[in-house]
């Protein structure tokens, strides 16, 4: 059973890849384990463009404090620019994880604005990543700004991060466009190397007793991948870059329609938060048994074999589906179900 695919150039010996979730790569036991289970790669958790600025800002701040004082002062320490300053814990993670594994690592640089992604990206590409997930998390607020000012922003980091590094670069959207096809293709012009879809924007929650705003993550269920396996239906061959499914993946089955719908990997968080990292291996001896069982005998004979230009009904993934699907509810059938 061949469960080999590529993914941003890289030779993958199965579709099922750790996203970039906090708990299971700051650890490097955890890297090791998520490796044994049968990770195929790694997404390492994110480093975020507040964390490096405000560091920076600080150690400019205690640096340069006094040196107005005594002109001696000057002399005491080296300009602030020659520190690795809030990355280099990160990119010392990178290069022990690439020592003490076998399998590509993938850099995450969450951020929202222009400045500072490519020399992040460059210290990465140094360390060692074998590629770059760019994780942007903006969410518009300013009623002022237009859609498409939106839109150029990103495309904009995209542009700059593809010309500062010769690595593979992916970038994680969110849904939230007004055509996401559009903005696919936009992307896919730069040359980016994957479209990751999508990212889950966690919703705060409001404490009524205490009258605060709190955060509140919910893990993601199935149901949140009909999402990105839509839009990934959709986009198959009709963009170069690579695409890969995130978000609800918790049995081999989802991961199988995710590929039949077009996607070269399947990141998985959630359910290995619920079930610990050695459920990664469950989920790939399901997707054995289900192929087996099909009678398919490589990943790459189903990749993209339910997409929309490969489907009968090119429908099957736009409104029509939707005014069926209305049409075809019975609230009895929920009464059967219980």
């Amino acid at each position: 059973m061949d469960l080999t695919t590529t993914y941003l150039g890289l030779n993958l010996k199965s579709p099922l890849v750790p996203s970039a979730a906090a708990p299971l790569s700051e650890n490097l036991d955890d890297i090791k384990r998520l490796e044994d289970a049968g990770a195929a790669a790694i997404v390492l958790h994110s480093i975020f463009e507040e964390q490096l600025e405000q560091e920076q800002h600080e150690l400019h701040h205690h640096l340069s404090y006094g040196t107005d004082s005594f002109a001696e002062a000057l002399s005491y320490f080296p300009e602030p620019e020659t520190f690795h300053v809030g990355a280099q814990t990160y990119l010392e993670h990178i290069q022990q994880a690439k020592a003490m594994t076998e399998i590509p690592i993938i850099a995450s640089l969450n951020g929202s604005t222009l400045g500072g992604w490519t020399e992040f990206a460059q210290q990465m590409q140094e360390a060692g990543a074998d590629a770059i997930e760019l994780n942007i998390y903006n969410i518009p607020t300013n009623p002022e700004q237009s859609g498409a000012e939106v839109e150029a922003e990103y495309v904009a980091i995209a542009q700059a991060v593809k010309s500062a590094v010769t690595i593979p670069v992916a970038i994680k959207l969110s849904p939230f466009f007004t055509n996401m096809a559009y903005m696919a293709k936009q992307l896919d012009h730069t040359g980016i190397d994957g479209l990751v879809l999508f990212n889950r924007f966690y919703q705060p929650d409001i404490d009524i007793d205490e009258l605060v705003v709190r955060p509140n993550i919910l893990l993601s269920t199935p149901q949140a991948m009909r999402l990105p396996m839509r839009w990934i239906a959709l986009l198959f061959g009709r963009i170069n870059a690579d695409l890969a499914a995130t978000s609800g993946v918790s049995h081999g089955r989802d991961a199988i329609k995710l590929l039949m719908a077009g996607a070269k990997i399947t990141q998985v968080c959630s359910v290995l938060l619920r079930h610990g990292i050695p459920y990664l291996s469950t989920l790939e001896t399901e997707m054995r048994h289900w192929m087996e069982e099909h009678e398919y005998e490589s990943v790459r004979q189903m990749q993209g074999s339910m997409s929309q230009i490969n489907c009968p009904d090119e429908s099957a993934f736009e409104r029509v589906q939707y005014m069926k699907g209305i049409q075809s509810y019975h609230p009895d059938a929920l009464s059967m179900i219980s």
